[in-house]
Formats: C-alpha cells, sequence, structure tokens
C-alpha cells in the first residue's frame, strides 16, 4: 500500500473556503480504482494548515498522478491560496487499511 500524507498551508483569508476548494478533487479521487482513502483533517496547532491522508493500492498511486483530475487540481488556481508548496511524505508500507492501536482499547 502506498501511504502519502500532504500539508497544505493555505492564506489566512481562504483557510475557510478550502474544503470547498478541494471539493472535486476530493470526491474524483475517492471514486478512483484503487484508492483506499482520502482524508483531510485541519490542524490544532495551525487553523492555516490542512492534512490530506491518502492511500493507494500499490499500482493505483501512479494513475491517480497521471489523471486528469489531478492535472486540473495541480494546474489550476491552488497555488493563488497556499502560501507555500505543500509538504508530501509518501511511503510504502505494509499492509492494507487501518489496524487497531494496541495501546488503547475501547470496550
Amino acid at each position: 500500500m502506498i501511504l502519502i500524507v500532504v500539508k497544505f498551508p493555505v492564506k489566512p483569508e481562504h483557510a475557510e473556503e478550502f474544503p470547498e476548494h478541494v471539493r472535486e478533487f476530493t470526491e474524483a479521487t475517492r471514486a478512483e480504482p484503487g484508492n483506499k482513502w482520502f482524508e483531510w483533517s485541519r490542524s490544532l496547532e495551525d487553523p492555516n494548515v490542512y492534512v490530506l491522508v491518502e492511500a493507494f493500492d500499490d499500482d493505483a498511486a501512479e494513475a491517480h498522478v497521471s489523471s486528469e483530475h489531478f492535472r486540473r487540481f495541480v494546474d489550476g488556481p491552488i497555488d493563488q491560496i497556499l502560501t507555500a508548496t505543500p509538504k508530501i511524505i509518501s511511503r510504502q508500507v505494509e499492509g492494507d487499511g487501518w489496524d487497531e492501536m494496541g495501546e488503547i482499547t475501547v470496550s
């Protein structure tokens, strides 16, 4: 599985509307074959930073970055609402999905 985490630093004046800016891209990516999840969160430390956690089957990540909706997203106006280039971690990891955390058990 390919696990990707990306931090998007958003200009303060666009932070509240950022989910709408990425809605179409998010929906299209979630519909891709081989996409396991594509989830946005907002940083608790900095409300102008959104964090994307995504995962793909090993052979699906290449198709994602080659897709038309990916090209529209990266070539579109996204750079105009960011304060800097997003930071990314992309790794192949063992497993096929989320596991339960061993240190906390909820009954």
